[in-house]
This record gives structure tokens, C-alpha cells and sequence, in this order.
């Protein structure tokens, strides 16, 4: 297979790839942040965490819609075999993120101390089931979907393993970890001393989590394993471990030093490092283990016409984005806390 055939589906795996990327890495803070609840039960700061999220956060999803797009369009094989396979914690997922985009609003809205309460509890529980159906879905994804005849042949829970419930339970504690760098990125006083004291517990857990998941993913299936470990491969993959340990060790140094930025973009290193690890080991399946880009993707000239279209809307979602966290950026104090 040669020319655009070949490279159309190569250019939009890494289109997908990095609107997951930039997905993970928007709204994985946010929901992080409304995990967080469970450790912090004072009113006025949870609205501060609030406050840091408020004029951004409905855009984040923009990504997820960009990603689901990208699915149906250009890999549309793929996405006839994976969402049978994954209906339950897709559905699971988003009615968690409706309900916690009602929740964000309702208890803005609400003044009353026990219905405000309660908006608070349907947020933070909106967040933690929404990060951990994610982490579901992508452990549904690596650990295989059963196919005959280029269709979903298994059963409604295939994907739920014990190694898709260590996946969810890891994306919870990224995204945890994820929204206390932020808070301590965009905070100050009581509440960043506090996320600071929470910070290493919750990288310590990352990095167990990253570890058991590095070692469970390969013996998966055999290509895995030959990915990782058959010469020269080994001389590819090798660098990522390697810098995984190296940003740990720079996120408790800028802990260390009272750095406000640094643990948050060391754990953005630690999620695009996760992420790229995943993607050499699944690459070039669409559905692992049988079903490659080339095999489940759309016509050329299909590719080819939403490229064009791509093209032009990726910029601007792009600006926006950026001069949206530009305009609303610097740390945020009791004071700008609005009801």
C-alpha cells in the first residue's frame, strides 16, 4: 500500500491522537478538580477551585467531540466495532459528564447551604465516574475487542477486566493529581498550602499505577511484548521510562522549591509520556488485535475532503482555546469568587 492510501489514515491517527492529547490534558484538570471535593470540604474553597475552572471548562470537551468526529468519519470501521463493544461505559460516561455539567451550574446558581451541598456531591461524584469510565474505555481499547468478520462478536462487559478497573483507577488519580498542580498553579493562601501537603501522595500513586500498567499492558498480546522488548524496538521505547523517572524527580524538586508551575507541567509530561507509550504499543491497530488503521478507515477521497475542512476548523479551536486560558489567566483568591 503506497501514496495517499498509506498516509491519510497515518495523518489522521495523529490527528485523533492529539485531540486525545489535548482532551486529557484540558479536562483532565477540571475533573481532577472535582474529585477533589472529597478532600476539601470548606464552601468558600471550593468555590475558589471553582472560580479557576468556571470561564474554560465547557470548552475543554470540544476535543472529546473533535476525537468522536474524527471516529466516525474517518476510521468508520473502528468506530462500528468499538462503540458496540464499549456501549456501557460510553453511555456510563456521559450521562456522569451531564451530571456534573448540571451539578456546576445548579450549585453556582443555589444559595441554600443543603441543596448547594448536594450539587457539590453530584459534581465531585460526576467527575470521579466520568475519569473512570475514561479509564475503562481505554483499557477496553488496548485489551482487545473480540471480532468476526470485521464486527463486535463478544458480550456487553468484555471490557470490564481487572485490567480496565487498575486503568480507571489510574486515570482517577492522574486527573486528581492533574487538578491539585492547577490549584497550585492558580491559587494561593490556605488552599494551595493544602493541594501542595496532597501533591507527592498523589504522584507517588501515579507512578504505581504507571508502573503496574507498563508491565500488565505487554502481556496483553504477543505483539505488545514484541514491541517492547524484541531488538532494536527496545532502543525506541526506552527513552520513555526513562523520562518518567526524570520528571518525577523535577515535579518533587519544583514541589520542593514552591514552584507554581512546574509539578503541573511535570504531570502534563507524565500523561503526553502515558499516552505515547500506549500508542506504540497498540500502533498500527484501530482495534487491537486484528483490526489495523488501513483496514477499518474511510475512503481517500473522504479522508481527503475532511482534511480540507479540518484544516480550517483546528486553528480556530486552537486560538480560541489559547487566548481563552491567556485572557483568564493569573491566580485566583477568595475575591474574585462570584455567586
Amino acid at each position: 500500500m503506497t501514496g495517499l492510501a498509506y498516509w491519510l489514515p497515518v495523518v489522521w491517527a495523529c490527528i485523533l491522537g492529539s485531540a486525545i492529547m489535548i482532551y486529557v490534558i484540558l479536562d483532565g484538570f477540571d475533573l481532577g478538580i472535582g474529585i477533589l471535593f472529597a478532600v476539601e470540604r470548606d464552601r468558600l474553597r471550593r468555590d475558589v477551585m471553582v472560580q479557576t475552572i468556571a470561564p474554560v471548562w465547557d470548552g475543554n470537551e470540544t476535543w472529546m467531540v473533535l476525537g468522536g468526529a474524527v471516529l466516525y468519519g474517518v476510521f468508520p470501521g473502528a468506530y462500528a466495532t468499538l462503540l458496540p463493544a464499549l456501549y456501557l461505559p460510553i453511555v456510563l460516561m456521559l450521562l456522569a459528564l451531564i451530571f456534573r455539567g448540571v451539578s456546576f451550574e445548579f450549585r453556582i446558581l443555589t444559595r441554600d447551604g443543603g441543596r448547594a451541598a448536594l450539587w457539590d456531591i453530584g459534581f465531585m461524584a460526576g467527575s470521579g465516574v466520568a475519569a473512570f469510565c475514561q479509564g475503562c474505555i481505554l483499557a477496553g481499547v488496548i485489551q482487545g475487542v473480540t471480532v468476526s468478520d470485521g464486527a463486535f462478536a463478544g458480550g456487553p462487559l468484555d471490557w470490564l477486566t481487572p485490567f480496565s478497573v487498575l486503568c480507571g483507577l489510574s486515570v482517577v488519580c492522574g486527573y486528581t493529581l492533574l487538578g491539585a498542580t492547577w490549584l497550585i498553579w492558580r491559587t494561593s493562601g490556605d488552599l494551595e498550602v493544602s493541594v501542595r501537603k496532597l501533591a507527592p501522595a498523589l504522584a507517588a500513586s501515579l507512578f504505581v499505577a504507571i508502573v503496574a500498567v507498563s508491565f500488565w499492558t505487554p502481556m496483553l498480546h504477543a505483539p505488545y511484548l514484541t514491541r517492547w522488548t524484541a531488538w532494536p524496538n527496545v532502543l525506541y521505547v526506552a527513552p520513555v521510562p526513562v523520562l518518567v523517572v526524570a520528571l518525577g524527580a523535577l515535579f518533587l524538586l519544583g514541589l520542593r522549591r514552591a514552584h507554581s508551575r512546574t509539578p503541573f507541567l511535570c504531570v502534563l509530561g507524565w500523561f503526553f509520556l502515558c499516552l505515547s507509550g500506549l500508542a506504540i504499543t497498540v500502533w498500527p491497530y484501530a482495534v487491537p488485535p486484528t483490526l489495523t488503521l488501513w483496514s477499518v478507515s474511510s475512503p481517500p477521497s473522504s479522508q481527503l475532503f475532511q482534511l480540507v475542512g479540518t484544516a480550517v476548523l483546528l486553528p480556530i479551536i486552537l486560538i480560541y482555546s489559547v487566548y481563552s486560558y491567556h485572557v483568564f489567566r493569573g491566580k485566583v483568591t477568595e475575591a474574585d469568587v462570584h455567586h
